[in-house]
């Protein structure tokens, strides 16, 4: 049996996927859970509805994503009781994310107890970070105790794409140095060495590193204080600002490339002061990656804006031609998966569409098939 049914819970929606092998036989979304006059009451509801109407027969296992896996797990695990109660573990550390994963698998579970339950986790890619990577400079007793270091999120979709890169650049993925760049509503890079990790941009939460569709990216932590302090706000309060508020959202009034894009080609000073903070950002950690791995090969931009979004990849880029890094615009005008750099380019840049849900299928049949 080769038939995986993937089930990728977000915080207000559920996308899932059916393969046999490779080829994908049903997929769909269900959108604006929990929301008022919106979808499903709850996660476990919208999966509940998902489940009633596929053809489940068959099936070598459902894989699940799962957004934290702390240090537990650093690769992907056939799900049992323990298990379930590590994840439950982890909600602190993503409590907007792992109890929806939770309750995508409690219902699978319930629903198909004779089919192996795997979850991949968004933070098992980056297990191989260094530790001088991964540890933030505070004192050691207090991050020991609250498990405060660095790591990282979108490991499905870095790991997909890093290989892709490979791929379409006919190298050995275990030979190849990458730059990924996962530009969505959430955004992150990767420095990818030989196949492994090793360095990214988010760090104990998502909310570290590249500018994103609503939240702040690298932020002076002092700023906290000074609106705790000075402004009165109370903790969730400065939560919510940094999480929900910021990013696109905070500088622009909309959260949505396209819309800053739109704003900016009409002169809007503000979408243009935005795009320039936001490119800027993935132009420091471009330079940065560069200059930990030494040596790169590709560049690969992903996700909703890295995919679509050429005036981004233009500018993140540029400026970049003494490192080897040069974009062509007739190229980067295309579509699909694709380089765009010039022919000869010492970095090869290029175009690739994440699959998260396929990285998901692909590492659930893995383990399975392990036994």
């Amino acid at each position: 049996m080769s038939r995986v049914l993937v089930l990728n819970c977000g915080s207000s929606s559920v996308k899932w996927r059916r393969y046999d092998g490779d080829r994908v036989l049903d997929q769909g979304t269900v959108e604006r859970v929990g929301e008022p006059g919106g979808g499903p009451a709850d996660h476990t509801s919208a999966v509940r509805q998902i489940l009633a109407g596929q053809d489940l027969s068959v099936l070598a296992a459902v894989g699940h994503r799962v957004v934290h896996g702390g240090r537990t797990f650093t690769e992907p695990v056939v799900v049992d009781d323990a298990v379930l109660a590590a994840i439950r573990d982890l909600v602190p550390l993503a409590p907007l994310h792992n109890p929806a994963n939770l309750a995508g698998i409690e219902v699978a579970r319930e629903m198909l107890p004779d089919v192996p339950q795997v979850a991949v986790f968004d933070t098992a890619f980056h297990h191989t970070l260094p530790e001088a990577a991964a540890t933030y400079a505070i004192d050691r007793d207090t991050a020991d105790r609250y498990a405060i270091r660095r790591y990282g999120f979108h490991g499905t979709s870095h790991a997909y794409v890093s290989r892709r890169a490979a791929e379409l650049l006919g190298r050995p993925y275990e030979q190849l140095n990458t730059i990924t760049l996962h530009l969505g509503n959430g955004a992150s890079a990767c420095a990818v060495a030989d196949g492994r990790s090793v360095a990214t941009s988010m760090g104990m939460t998502p909310l570290e590193g590249l500018v994103m569709g609503t939240r702040s990216g690298d932020l002076d932590p002092a700023v906290i204080f000074h609106l705790r302090r000075e402004g009165g706000l109370s903790v969730d309060e400065i939560d919510d600002l940094l999480n929900h508020r910021s990013g696109l959202l905070g500088l622009t009034g909309v959260n949505d490339m396209r819309e800053v894009l739109q704003h900016r080609a009409a002169g809007d000073q503000a979408a243009e002061l935005a795009f320039d903070v936001y490119c800027r950002r993935i132009t420091g950690y471009v330079g940065a990656y560069y200059a930990l791995l030494g040596r790169v090969d590709a560049i690969a931009f992903t996700a909703g804006v890295g995919e679509h979004a050429a005036p981004v990849r233009a500018a993140a880029l540029a400026g970049l031609d003494r490192l080897g890094i040069t974009v062509d615009p007739a190229r980067n005008a295309g579509k699909g998966d694709r380089v765009i750099s010039p022919e000869g380019a010492e970095v090869t840049v290029c175009v690739i569409r994440t699959d998260e849900e396929r990285e998901i299928a692909r590492q659930a049949r893995a383990v399975v098939e392990a036994g």
